[in-house]
Formats: structure tokens, C-alpha cells, sequence
């Protein structure tokens, strides 16, 4: 993937559009992380005027969706206006030759208009959700996820959510330590998987807000390879397994085993990419026990088995 373009219409979500500006649009080569050719494209170059009241300069037209192997859409504002024809022309033809398309947050609704969502899973801003739904009956909204993939198409909610897609394509196209070096550059975190909640009834767990989980949460990703079953964990938190995995659900979003298994293939990439380790030893660092059950879940929730992914990004 070496093009990129935000493509954006008469108006722009300033933070939406920043956030595939951060990602794709620094020259960080000094670091050793990728570099795209990146634009920002409308329907004809011009000042488009953004939600926080200044105006960004668009200096490129649709001929840029149409060369890009990643055309972004940030937040779309202006939900009760048409979409430009042009516009959507650009979306379909782009996806017809196999570029990937991502939105953030509202973006969804340009895809949703120009066809891409029809029939297929999508994500957007909780407060938009049941208005998509309503207006594109043909797209799968899946209300509560951070972001979801199917086909060429990567959407994401609202906001940081946005952060989060961008990060899970850059772990996809370049390996897991390209993706943890980016974050660590922005400063967020490395990973939230996409199946994760949009809003949970916590923050995650500081020393601050809630010590117990803070804690725990560190050891279990420093003890993987050993068996965190909920009864035990819930004895180190000096809770009942009922009161830890409400708790736990409502601090991070999530079940525990469903962080732990995440932690794991996590822990398997780190490995597969750094190291020529056996599958076998990887499974056993990693917490799978077996080398089977590692390829179990490494085929299912990546799509390649742990031999493919080390040959794509091993180096």
C-alpha cells in the first residue's frame, strides 16, 4: 500500500480528519515506519470549510481516489445533504479495482450511499447507528463494536475508534511491532481489537480508579503462559468469580477470557515475527499449550495461520 487520500465533502469533522492526517500523512522514515503518498481529495480542489470553524485547503480532485490504494473517509457531517454523484462515483469505481476503504465514524454513511455496505457488516458512531440502519436497510449495523471489517471495506466509530481501525489496517499491511511503534509514537494505545465495546461503564482501571483491576491486569499480561483461569484470578482480586467478571467486564469492555485470549495471539505475534521459535514453544510462551490450539485461534481471529503470518512479516 504506498497511496493514500482522505476524500471529504462540502464540510469536514476536524478530529476525524486529523486522525488518518497522523497516521498516514507523516513522513516518520526516520524512524524506520512506512510512508505513504498521502492527499487530502474532494470533488474539486477548494477551502472546505471543517466543524470547528476553520477552513482546510482540499488541493486535490477525484483523479487522486482514483490512483489510491486506500481511500479514507473521515466523519461526515453533512448527513442531510446529497452526496455529490461524483463522490460515490469515486468510492465505487475505487473499490470495483480493489482499493481498501476505511471510514471513520459518520464516514460510513458516504459508503453506505455509494453501495459499499450493502449486505455487509458495518460500524459507526453509536448515536448514528439506528439512523444508518433506518436509511440503508440493506447494510448489517453492528451497533456496539469499535470497528468491524468485511470485504474491502474497514468502518469504525466515532472518534478515537478511528485511531483504532487505522492501527488494526497498519498491523495487518505491516506486522504488530510496526503498528506498537506508530502507537507509541501518537501516544494511544497499541491494540484495541474491534469486537470491543464502543462505551463501557469505566474507564480502563487506573491506580486511581480502581487499584485492584489496575494491578491485576498487569500481572495477567506479564503471567500468560501460565493458566489464569476466573477463579483464580478472581482469589488474586480477593473477590467472588461473579463480582470479578462483572467488574471486569464493566472496566475494560470486555470477558476476561476474551482479553486473555487477545493477549495471547498478541504475544504469539511479538513471537512469530521477532523470533525462530517452533509454533510448539510459541503456543507454550504464549499461553495456547499446544501448538493446535494456537492455530485454532490464530486461523480464526486472523485469518492466516501463525506459518503464513511469520513468513509475511517476519522481517
Amino acid at each position: 500500500m504506498r497511496s493514500v487520500v482522505a476524500l471529504v465533502g462540502r464540510r469536514v469533522a476536524a478530529f476525524e480528519l486529523g486522525i488518518v492526517c497522523q497516521v498516514f500523512g507523516l513522513d516518520r522514515s526516520d524512524d524506520g515506519l512506512p510512508v505513504y503518498d498521502f492527499a487530502i481529495c474532494g470533488r474539486r480542489p477548494r477551502e472546505v470549510p471543517t466543524t470547528s470553524g476553520f477552513p482546510v485547503r482540499v488541493t486535490h480532485g477525484l483523479d487522486r481516489v482514483a490512483a489510491a490504494d486506500l481511500v479514507t473517509v473521515p466523519a461526515w457531517p453533512t448527513l442531510d445533504e446529497p452526496i455529490e454523484p461524483a463522490v460515490l462515483d469515486a468510492l465505487r469505481t475505487a473499490a470495483e479495482r480493489g482499493a481498501r476503504i476505511l471510514s471513520v465514524c459518520s464516514g460510513a454513511f458516504a459508503l453506505a450511499a455509494a453501495g459499499l455496505l450493502d449486505g455487509r457488516r458495518a460500524a459507526t458512531h453509536w448515536q448514528f447507528a439506528d439512523l444508518l440502519a433506518r436509511r440503508y436497510p440493506g447494510v448489517r449495523v453492528d451497533r456496539d463494536v469499535l470497528y468491524v471489517t468485511d470485504g474491502p471495506t474497514l468502518t469504525s466509530a466515532g472518534a478515537a475508534a478511528g485511531i483504532d481501525a487505522c492501527l488494526h489496517l497498519v498491523r495487518e499491511l505491516h506486522g504488530a511491532r510496526t503498528a506498537n511503534e506508530l502507537a507509541r509514537r501518537m501516544v494511544v494505545p497499541p491494540h484495541r481489537d474491534g469486537g470491543q465495546a464502543q462505551f463501557i461503564d469505566l474507564p480502563m482501571p487506573t491506580a486511581g480508579s480502581d487499584h485492584t483491576l489496575a494491578g491485576l491486569l498487569d500481572w495477567m499480561a506479564a503471567h500468560l503462559a501460565e493458566p489464569l483461569t476466573v477463579p483464580r484470578l478472581a482469589t488474586r482480586a480477593a473477590m467472588s468469580p461473579r463480582t470479578f467478571a462483572r467488574r471486569f467486564h464493566a472496566a475494560t469492555g470486555t470477558t476476561p477470557h476474551r482479553w486473555l485470549l487477545d493477549q495471547r495471539l498478541r504475544r504469539a505475534e511479538e513471537l512469530l515475527e521477532s523470533t525462530d521459535l517452533p509454533v510448539d514453544q510459541i503456543a507454550d510462551r504464549a499461553g495456547f499449550g499446544s501448538g493446535d490450539t494456537l492455530r485454532h485461534h490464530f486461523t480464526d481471529r486472523r485469518g492466516v495461520s501463525p506459518a503464513t503470518y511469520r513468513r509475511t512479516f517476519r522481517h
